[in-house]
């Protein structure tokens, strides 16, 4: 016990000490003045030592142990108060203006929260577990700053007027509004509110891309299907897509003048319409975009289920119906919310195809983003608007919770399981196809728009001769006597997406799953609150967490703005509750059992969740994995606020292109981008792998055991 006691020590001094180098050395300030902080102490701003001397301090106690651990939590969050009180309240301590807090700032206030975390562990919070104090700990201070504070801020203009004057008032007559709560539609032709259009509009999403998604993961996993390699690859196509392409290609399909709509009216005389525009066609997008993200979570979930609890039925003599519908489906039913939940929120949040499909259907995210970036710039309503959204979403959460209720789903133990599982109902194979069929052919006739559209001089009016001058202006390459220049108008905006988008992932997955592993087997004080606040950026929209983003962190102490790191911590923050909810649907069906054998082993908890548990949780990986890399590659709305003309992404060049009339360019950009990323999905899928539970494939032929 000593000499742990003695290494843990060690490394807290030493974590101090490499704090004490970055405050002498490194620059106190992201953006400006790049001194380092001795250099500002020395100048008479001598707040900025106090958190080191306090970080230092702590380091030095670390021998001491469970003896001084209270002591050492006291220093660090004194610390910590004493870093972001001078940081945000200067005028507290000596009147000057903040300063942008940089790398040695940064070193000390993460060196603070980390050894706090520990010595919260030694004091015998979280069952002395360094590794989830620690793990726990810094994921939530990361996410108070990087969500929690800039959406706060945001929404303080709520209750505020134009001049920045608390107004409450006026806040109660933005969340009243008429044009918010309408219900005219139910009974009338008028219009509905915006909130009411939403809801139903996340509703239909949410059910019909989950039925899909599983029709495809049932075909997928339980078919009888010998090859579903193409089968992944085309059910990936709608989500590396960027949302709004989807919704131009169904307009050049289903608009007035579209494809299908001149077909029907010259050979059968059906009238043209504007169907597309408003809640069919967002649905039909919605759906395309959010099915394959279902398909991920849904097949991983009939992964885990045993098949000897199938087998088991069977061997009772209960039928295939009976059986898939008393043993398969109701342990499936964690992924089937955490997919329905995915859906929903997603669709609250999507703006893309609302802005080229909505018409006069109005949703909160756009409804939110023209009153941010419209003429009447009303970011107090637009604050409203968000706080209606993320109500919805809390109220999904808690549907979720009702339904799942108390039960058990683990079906991953340590026993050994090597059943067959059993071939799908005759009933629910034909429905699967009956849904799998028609979505397979409109996703190959969208691609082939999209496709064409960047070959041919302009598809959107119909001239289609065979072109590649839209490539040429976006992609040319020169070989100059300096080497190979990137000429195109594209190039830049791409290489900062893909390097964005590279760093951005790769964190997500790992900040996610450890979230999700530290909710699923941990109980700690303040666990819902922490759940909570890492959901809070899925629940907002983009176009919000943009706007909360600036109004946050374009000033001191915490400036970023006009950086690519604003983009890289808005990505990671923005897509990690979808590796939260993947990875809490996964463990749900690993038993805990697994986690208790390796610590009685001698394992600590690192170790267990590196060995034992990362390898079961591939799926949760590469669901999380491709949707973070993909969403950063095609985000819109929550980058747009925040793209510079040195940090632009290829989304915002696109967007840009298509407001300047130039849809062929934007359509050859976004076709590249597709093949692109679905060779990443490929390359990620094969490196990654799948998991293996060591059973074998579908059984060939039904067990009939008296089925009835």
């Amino acid at each position: 016990m000593r000499r742990r006691t003695a290494d843990t020590g060690m490394t807290d001094i030493a974590a101090a000490a490499f704090a004490a180098v970055c405050f002498v050395l490194a620059p106190w300030a992201f953006v400006g003045d790049a001194r380092p902080g001795l250099s500002w102490v020395m100048e008479g701003r001598w707040p900025i030592a106090l958190p080191a001397l306090a970080c230092i301090a702590a380091g030095a106690l670390a021998l001491q142990g469970f003896r001084s651990a209270r002591l050492r939590v006291a220093l660090c969050a004194a610390g910590l108060m004493l870093f972001f009180g001078y940081g945000f309240w200067p005028g507290l301590f000596d009147g000057r203006p903040p300063l942008a807090l940089g790398l040695g700032a940064a070193t000390v206030g993460a060196t603070l929260v980390w050894q706090g975390a520990r010595a919260l562990a030694a004091a015998g919070a979280f069952k002395a577990d360094r590794w989830v104090a620690t793990t726990t700990v810094s994921i939530f201070a990361a996410v108070l700053l990087f969500v929690f504070f800039p959406v706060v801020k945001a929404l303080i203009a709520a209750f505020e007027d134009r001049n920045g004057a608390l107004d409450l008032s006026l806040a109660l007559a933005r969340i009243t509004a008429n044009d918010i709560w309408a219900t005219d539609c139910l009974y009338s032709e008028r219009a509905c509110g915006v909130v009411i259009n939403t809801f139903w509009l996340g509703v239909l999403a949410g059910v019909f891309s989950t039925m899909l998604g599983l029709a495809f993961a049932l075909l997928a996993q339980r078919g009888g299907l010998k090859n579903t390699k193409i089968f992944d690859a085309l059910s990936i196509l709608p989500i590396i897509t960027p949302p709004f392409v989807i919704a131009m290609a169904l307009v050049v399909l289903f608009g007035r003048t579209g494809v299908v709509t001149t077909f029907l009216d010259n050979y059968f005389n059906i009238p043209r319409s504007r169907w597309i525009y408003g809640l069919p066609g967002i649905l039909i997008a919605q759906v395309l975009s959010q099915t394959p993200m279902s398909y991920l979570i849904l097949r991983g979930a009939l992964q885990g289920i045993a098949p000897s609890l199938e087998e088991a039925a069977q061997t009772l003599r209960a039928g295939r119906w009976l059986t898939f519908r008393t043993v398969t489906w109701p342990l499936m039913r964690p992924a089937v919310a955490a997919s329905c939940l995915l859906g929903f929120v997603e669709s609250l949040a999507d703006f893309g195809n609302p802005v080229v499909l909505g018409g006069s259907f109005e949703v909160l995210s756009t409804k939110i983003y023209f009153a941010v970036a419209g003429a009447q710039h009303d970011p107090g309503r637009s604050a409203i608007l968000a706080i209606i959204l993320l109500a919805l979403t809390l109220s999904a959460f808690w549907a979720q919770t009702v339904w799942l209720g108390k039960s058990s789903y683990v079906t991953v133990t340590g026993k050994g399981d090597n059943g067959v599982p059993p071939p799908l109902p005759v009933g629910v194979r034909r429905a699967a196809y009956g849904v799998v069929v028609p979505w397979v052919v409109l996703t190959i006739a969208l691609y082939g728009v999209i496709m064409v559209g960047g070959f041919v001089t302009d598809i959107g009016r119909g001239a289609m001769t065979l072109t590649f001058r839209h490539f040429a202006t976006g992609f040319a390459i020169e070989r100059t006597p300096f080497g190979i220049f990137f000429s195109g108008s594209a190039w830049d905006s791409f290489f900062v997406t893909v390097t964005v988008a590279a760093i951005a992932a790769p964190i997500t997955t790992v900040v996610g799953i450890l979230t999700a592993y530290v909710l699923s087997r941990h109980n700690f004080i303040g666990r819902r609150a922490f759940e909570f606040v890492t959901m809070l950026a899925f629940a907002i929209p983009g176009t919000v967490i943009g706007v909360a983003y600036i109004a946050a962190f374009n000033v001191p102490p915490v400036e970023l703005a006009g950086t690519g790191l604003i983009l890289i911590i808005c990505f990671v923050f923005r897509n990690m509750p979808v590796g939260v909810r993947a990875g809490i649907a996964a463990l749900s069906q690993i038993d805990k059992s697994l986690d208790e054998a390796s610590t009685t082993l001698g394992a600590r908890t690192g170790t267990t969740v590196w060995r034992v548990t990362l390898p079961l949780l591939k799926h949760a990986i590469i669901a999380t994995l491709v949707f973070s890399f993909v969403h950063a590659m095609t985000a819109v709305s929550a980058i747009v606020f925040l793209v510079t003309a040195r940090y632009n992404m290829a989304t915002a060049y696109i967007v840009n292109r298509v407001d300047a009339g130039e849809y062929p360019l934007a359509i050859a950009y976004s076709s590249l981008l597709i093949v692109f990323m679905l060779l990443v999905v490929v390359v990620i899928q094969f490196f990654v792998g799948e998991r293996r539970l060591g059973r074998r494939g579908v059984a060939a032929s039904p067990v009939n055991l008296g089925a009835r």
